[in-house]
C-alpha cells in the first residue's frame, strides 16, 4: 500500500516526537497539515527532551499557529487504575473499555471534522507505541482514517501498519479465522510485547 501523500487522505494523524529538534517536529507536523497536537501521553514531560515538556511545547506550537491539547488522562497508555494492568502490564482491552478511553475517543471523533488533529506520543514507530496499538484503532472502529507520520515526513495509512503487524507473525499456528481475529490476536501479542510495565 502506498504512502498518502497529505493529511487531505486521513481524518486524524498520529507522530511520536522521538528525538526530533523541536524546529524539525513542528515542520513535520505543517508538512502533514496538522492544526491541533492531541497529546496522548500520560506523563507529558520529557527530561531529555525539554522542549516537548508540555508547557514549553504548548508555546513552540503555538508560534507556528498550531493548538495544544492535552489528553493524556484519557487516552494514554500508563493508567493510574492497577486493575487495568494484567500481570504487571498494562491491558490495553481492559483500558479501551473504560468510560474515560470512551469520551476521549468521543472527543478526537467531534473534533475531527473541524480541524485536523494530531495524536503525540514519544516513540517514533508506531508498532512501539500506545497511539497506534490502542488509540488509533478505537478511531478506526467509529469509521476514522489514521494517519501516522513518519521521520522523514510520509503519512502511512494504519491499514499499512497493519499489515506490517500481521507480517511481523507470519503463518502462526495459533492463529486462526479471518483477518479481523488475526489482527485482533496480533494487536494483542504486540501490546503485550511493548505496553507499559508497572502495575502490581
Amino acid at each position: 500500500m502506498s504512502h498518502a501523500k497529505t493529511a487531505e487522505h486521513v481524518d486524524v494523524l498520529t507522530i511520536g516526537h522521538s528525538n526530533h529538534p523541536i524546529e524539525r517536529f513542528t515542520s513535520l507536523l505543517q508538512g502533514a497539515g496538522a492544526t491541533t497536537i492531541v497529546d496522548v501521553r500520560s506523563t507529558p514531560a520529557s527530561r531529555r527532551y525539554p522542549w516537548f515538556s508540555a508547557r514549553g511545547l504548548r508555546e513552540y506550537l503555538k508560534q507556528v499557529h498550531i493548538a495544544y491539547l492535552s489528553m493524556g488522562d484519557a487516552l494514554g497508555g500508563r493508567p493510574r487504575d492497577t486493575s487495568l494492568f494484567r500481570d504487571g502490564v498494562a491491558d490495553y482491552e481492559a483500558m479501551a473499555a473504560t468510560d474515560a478511553f470512551r469520551a476521549g475517543i468521543d472527543e478526537v471523533v467531534a473534533m475531527a471534522p473541524r480541524v485536523r488533529a494530531c495524536l503525540m506520543c514519544a516513540e517514533r514507530e508506531p508498532l512501539d507505541c500506545h497511539r497506534c496499538l490502542l488509540v488509533a484503532p478505537a478511531l478506526a472502529a467509529r469509521g476514522l482514517r489514521i494517519g501516522h507520520v513518519t521521520p522523514d515526513g510520509n503519512i502511512v495509512p494504519h491499514e499499512a501498519i497493519e499489515d506490517r503487524l500481521l507480517a511481523q507473525f507470519g503463518d502462526d499456528d495459533l492463529f486462526a479465522g479471518g483477518r479481523d481475529a488475526r489482527l485482533a490476536e496480533a494487536y494483542r501479542r504486540r501490546a503485550r510485547a511493548v505496553a507499559y510495565r508497572g502495575g502490581r
